[in-house]
Order: structure tokens, then sequence, then C-alpha cells
């Protein structure tokens, strides 16, 4: 682990978000940025800007984006939001609203 970044609390399901991560794990960082900008899925949008910020966390430290690539990306549960929604003879169903704790990990390029 050479950089991270992590966001918590993401208003999305874990299995969602995983679904996403599972196609930029071990790629480039350019080409999973590429890859984010055109896929037509609702975690884009927060794993694009926590890839900017690990690359940004890069710079940081001195590296440039094109040495490194998504060593490690996880997406954790975070807590449910609770709540309820009548149904018939005065019963409720309980709806669960899940979040999500994603990290990702970049590494430098073996060349």
């Amino acid at each position: 682990m050479l950089v991270k970044a992590q966001v918590r609390y993401v208003r999305i399901s874990p299995t969602k978000v995983r679904q996403v991560l599972d196609l930029i794990k071990g790629k480039d960082v350019l080409e999973a940025e590429a890859l984010l900008l055109n896929l037509n899925k609702r975690p884009k949008e927060c794993l694009l800007k926590l890839l900017k910020s690990a690359i940004a966390n890069a710079k940081q430290k001195g590296f440039k984006p094109e040495q490194l690539y998504i060593q490690r990306a996880i997406c954790n549960k975070g807590p449910m939001w609770k709540r309820y929604k009548a149904a018939a003879f005065g019963r409720a169903n309980p709806i669960l609203r899940r979040t999500s704790h994603i990290r990702i990990e970049l590494e430098l390029k073996n060349i």
C-alpha cells in the first residue's frame, strides 16, 4: 500500500458498489478512470471522486498517475438506516437503507 483514499457512509448498497469495484481492481489508474467515466452505474460518481482523491494523494507524495495501479479496492458495510413503511391491517414493514465504506489503495507498477 503506497497511497490510499477512503470514503465512509456512502448512501449506496455495498453489493452494488462491489460490482463496479470488481471492474477496476488491478487496473492502471488512468485506465480505471476512463472505465468509470464511460460506465452507466450509480456508484461511478463516488468511485470516480474517490479515485481522483487517491491520485491527488499520490501527487502530494511525488508519484505520477502513469506509475500507479489499483492494488486493492474494498467495500465494507456501513450502518443501516432503519425506516418503516405502513402496511395493511395496521402493520409496518421495515426498510433498510444500506450504507458503504469504500477504500482504494494504489501501488507502483512493476516495470
